[in-house]
């Protein structure tokens, strides 16, 4: 498997695993065609291409060559230029690192993270949020880390890749799409009526496990054990956190429950104040179990994976979905 083929099989699996449906993640690419259409030929080439073809912008190759064979990767959460310099101090002594994964974007995709973050007005959608509120809502906090993500220096880590010569690739929004469909199916399948049931399936799931051995576990920040779940929304994915408004959306659609990666003192007291229960599985262990899900779909064990940056492999074979205890 080349880099390129890993990263064409990656956004497939995202976009089977899109919390939208595969039907919006094509109309997103038909919509970027269309744009692209629309330029002038002179603003053409300001565009990215990669949008025509792959519809998260914030999953790419930061870093050639594309064509580079993988027998072994690094791959952590937060992947910059301390573990490039570590990938190429490894190499140094033998290791023979292929490629850089990372989950969290740089470079250029992440100037585009803002892209993504329509996918969240889908999945409220699905739950009952009208479509053009949901968007309504969203708007203004798309605009906020617009203008939040301007000022960084988006390069650096690519830069690192480039004159290290390590080829180096982000997957963000595929991964975190594996996730959200994950555990909103396993929530419809096993059909928890208590938050405390919740709490059990998450800590059944590996990369939990292992997070509270690390005392990052899951919490439930508003809600008790006893606390009925009701209908639930897995906010997973969708670049970052969204708007704080939508929790009023939400409540008002028939939500009682939201599970999560990460919530701000904003948003939970916003949540609070609509009486929704919020659960947090923790960042970095959703993150971890995102991107194995997509490791074993894209390559399962042919490819070794040096863990880096928070990031522990797991393989599923097949893939377990853990069982609410009949106890």
């Amino acid at each position: 498997m080349t880099l390129k083929d890993f990263y064409a099989k990656a956004v497939r699996v995202g976009m089977e695993n899109d919390p939208r449906g595969v039907d919006a993640a094509k109309a997103d690419m038909a919509a970027a065609k269309k744009q692209y259409g629309e330029l002038k030929e002179k603003e053409r080439e300001y565009f990215d291409v990669a949008r025509l073809e792959n519809p998260y912008a914030d999953t790419r190759i930061l870093n050639g060559p594309e064509e580079v064979e993988l027998k072994r990767i690094m791959a952590g959460i937060d992947m910059g230029e301390g573990e490039l310099v570590l990938a190429d101090r490894l190499n140094e002594k033998g290791r023979g690192i292929d490629a850089v994964i990372t989950h969290h974007p740089g470079g250029h995709a992440l100037a585009q993270l803002p892209l993504v973050m329509n996918i969240q007005s889908g999945i409220y959608a699905s739950v009952g949020v009208p479509i053009g509120q949901a968007e309504s809502v969203l708007a203004p906090r798309i605009d906020e880390v617009t203008s939040r993500l301007q000022p960084v220096n988006h390069q650096r880590s690519t830069d690192a890749a480039r004159l290290l010569e390590l080829p180096f690739m982000c997957m963000h929004t595929v991964a975190d799409n594996c996730v959200a469909t994950f555990l909103a199916d396993l929530f419809d399948n096993e059909k928890p009526e208590k938050l405390g049931d919740i709490m059990e399936l998450l800590h059944a799931i590996p990369e939990f496990a292992i997070a509270r051995r690390e005392q990052t576990g899951p919490v439930l920040e508003v809600g008790k054990d006893k606390s009925s779940v009701g209908k639930v929304v897995v906010e997973m994915t969708g670049g970052t956190e969204g708007a704080k408004e939508m929790y009023a959306k939400l409540a008002r659609s028939g939500v009682s429950t939201v599970v999560g990666m990460h919530y701000s003192k904003e948003h939970l007291e916003a949540a609070k104040e609509e009486h929704l229960n919020v659960v947090l599985a923790g960042h970095i262990s959703s993150d971890n179990l995102g991107l194995n899900l997509l490791f074993d779909a894209c390559f399962g064990d042919k490819v070794e994976v040096i863990q880096a940056s928070g990031f522990r492999r797991v393989g599923r074979k097949p893939v377990e979905k853990p069982r609410i205890s009949s106890d």
